[in-house]
């Protein structure tokens, strides 16, 4: 008995969309590609970025590996371990460290008004970072600010005014997660 021709085939109606082989391999030479990011930082950044401990283990073993052959084959690995992660969060911290995501630029230009309501109002700067962070320095903050007012008097190298801005980033990393800042507030 022939078939009907009019009968669908049982698996006609399902559309089994599978990605070509070439978006295969694409996918493969991304994740590949985010790996070789990740294993170029610094084990203290490494440590920020949220991923499974086999994954974490395997790029710490690529640092180590000086020969190109194991190497490639380590990323390969990687590259494996990473199908099964969320790579979305790993993304993020990278363009994070990167400078590229758009909340690290508005994190930044935040601490950067911030040192200069420092210098050009003191106690409504300092009342601002208590209410925020109320573990930080003042005197240190105090301190900080009195020597960047001196060396721009002085045409001098800001080194107290960049260190102004690395004291108000590490109390920034310190706080807890979730916390927000007034510029995070305002814009959700």
């Amino acid at each position: 008995m022939w078939p009907d021709a009019d009968a669908q085939h049982p698996d006609e109606g399902l559309h089994h969309e599978r990605p070509s082989k070439s978006q295969r391999k694409r996918d493969s030479d991304a994740l590949q590609n985010l790996g070789k990011e990740l294993i170029g930082l610094s084990p203290e950044r490494l440590a920020k970025i949220t991923m499974s401990d086999a994954l974490r283990d395997a790029i710490r073993e690529a640092q180590r590996m000086t020969k190109h052959e194991a190497r490639r084959r380590q990323l390969q690995y990687i590259g494996k371990l990473m199908r099964s992660e969320d790579v979305a969060p790993i993304r993020a911290a990278l363009d994070a460290i990167a400078g590229v995501s758009v909340a690290e630029n508005q994190r930044l230009h935040h601490l950067e008004r911030l040192r200069e309501q420092l210098l050009d109002d003191e106690v409504a700067a300092l009342a601002a970072i208590t209410a925020s962070h109320p573990h930080a320095d003042l005197q240190h903050l105090r301190q900080l600010r009195r020597n960047a007012l001196k060396e721009k008097l002085q045409n001098r190298p800001p080194r107290a005014y960049r260190e102004i801005f690395q004291v108000l980033k590490a109390l920034e990393e310190t706080r807890e997660p979730q916390e927000k800042t007034p510029a995070e507030q305002e814009n959700p």
